[in-house]
């Protein structure tokens, strides 16, 4: 069986339909998790009296620890397949999401929340699961899709644990115990998807990397994987270049989803629910917006090739930098929204422009380049954290990162392919588009390809 040609989305009897939609799934979850007690901040701070300091604190330990779990994760991906790996994370990242529910202080919060940050390696698997499954046609599409609808999950939860929060309160129960109750129910939906990953998932078309390499059948992504292929993905300059760009727009989006509820509350006097509401909005863009960055991404390539996907990306961050810079100066709460929403749109565009780019950096070190480039999503949000704690100040802080935004933006178009290369990739894509008018051919019914 080789890489699906186009997406059937309302299909689950392929592997790559399965992986698809688990992948999504399971980063959903996983992102819902990682941020379930952002809007809750409000109540935890007035509970264990944090300082401002100390909240900065918990900003940068959310997602510092991703750094290291994302860098990490790609290679075992080559090694051990995404399966396990994924299965692995879900279950053993659900212990900290439940635990910090049991702390009573700021030094244990902190070490949890630190803990906590590692299952944002999710991302990783879940670029890697679609990459290996989707073939150059429709592979930029599936990973902005499946990303996107996983980091929708940081929307729901900026809405959805505010309003758990208020239903458990209603039974009488006090503030202290209702949000540790209520960090239940992302812990338990982690496990449930743990069993659903291991149950209906397989690594790649042609089954399970162990398997394989017991038949003893080449794996594309490298046989032995591990450090040889982290080692040959931190050799290319293309990597740092789309580790930076991925820096400043999921870094920004990491840091939006860390500090918006709290933000919205302190600067325009909401309550918990319509700040979770209006940061919600932010997150929630991730449905569609990361999809159409890779999709259009994957339209423009047809075009003009790979260049066309770089000068994509680099307008797409132009313009999440400028969108930054006019959010910092809104008064009302009206304008932030709209202001936020509008540098969002970008935000989410460039993060799915970036790994619409990932698979065609180096095949034969996709998780090492998968692992570095997601890592440095995690750099920009604890380097916007060092931000805030230096200036003390959120609103100023979203200044400085629409400048540091417009700067890094030139990094997009830096990347650059030889023509060797350019050609090798276009022979690849003329190979899937000639699958897929032969699998039209035999299958007149079949679905349109999705982007």
């Amino acid at each position: 069986m080789s890489k699906a040609t186009a997406i059937n989305l309302f299909s689950l009897r392929t592997p790559q339909m399965r992986a698809f939609h688990l992948s999504w799934l399971a980063f959903f979850i996983c992102f819902f998790a990682w941020f379930a007690v952002a809007p809750l901040m409000p109540v935890i701070k007035g509970e264990f009296g944090l300082s401002k300091d100390q909240l900065a604190n918990i900003v940068i330990a959310a997602v510092s620890v991703t750094i290291f779990g994302r860098i990490l994760i790609g290679p075992l991906c080559d090694k051990y397949g995404p399966r396990i790996v994924y299965t692995c994370l879900l279950g053993f990242g659900a212990v900290p999401v439940i635990g910090i529910g049991l702390v009573h202080g700021y030094a244990a919060f902190l070490v949890l929340r630190l803990a906590i940050g590692v299952i944002g390696a999710s991302f990783v698997i879940t670029q890697y699961h679609t990459s290996v499954m989707f073939a150059p046609n429709v592979v930029g599409t599936a990973n902005a899709a499946t990303a996107g609808w996983g980091n929708a999950g940081g929307g729901v939860t900026q809405t959805l644990m505010p309003i758990i929060l208020t239903a458990i309160l209603g039974f009488g129960v006090g503030n202290a115990l209702g949000w540790r109750i209520a960090m239940l129910v992302p812990g338990i939906a982690m496990l449930i998807v743990a069993w659903l990953y291991w149950k209906y998932t397989q690594d790649c078309p042609e089954g399970n990397y162990k398997d394989l390499r017991a038949k003893g059948v080449e794996i594309e992504s490298g046989k032995n994987g591990g450090w040889a292929v982290f080692k040959a993905a931190s050799t290319n300059y293309r990597v740092w270049m789309l580790f930076v760009t991925y820096g400043c727009c999921f870094g920004i989006e990491l840091f939006v989803h860390g500090v918006a509820a709290s933000y919205y509350v302190d600067k325009f006097h909401l309550d918990i629910e319509q700040a979770g509401l209006a940061a919600g909005s932010f997150g929630l863009l991730a449905l569609f917006a990361r999809a159409v960055g890779g999709i259009v991404s994957d339209r423009v390539a047809r075009i003009r090739g790979l260049d066309a996907r770089t000068l994509l990306l680099f307008v797409l961050m132009l313009g999440e930098g400028i969108g930054l810079l006019w959010f910092s100066t809104t008064q009302t709460v009206t304008m932030a929204v709209i202001a936020m929403i509008s540098f969002g749109l970008c935000t989410h565009m460039a993060c799915g422009s970036t790994y619409a780019l990932v698979p065609f950096i180096d095949r034969k070190s996709l998780g090492g380049v998968a692992g570095i480039i997601g890592a440095g999503g995690n750099v920009g949000a604890v380097a916007a954290g060092f931000v805030l704690k230096g200036t003390g100040d959120v609103q100023q802080t979203f200044a400085y990162l629409g400048s540091f935004v417009v700067v890094a933006s030139l990094c997009a178009i830096a990347v650059r392919f030889s023509a060797e290369h350019k050609s090798r990739e276009e022979a690849l894509y003329q190979q899937a588009m000639e699958q897929r008018r032969n699998a039209a051919g035999m299958q007149p019914d079949a679905m349109p390809e999705a982007g």
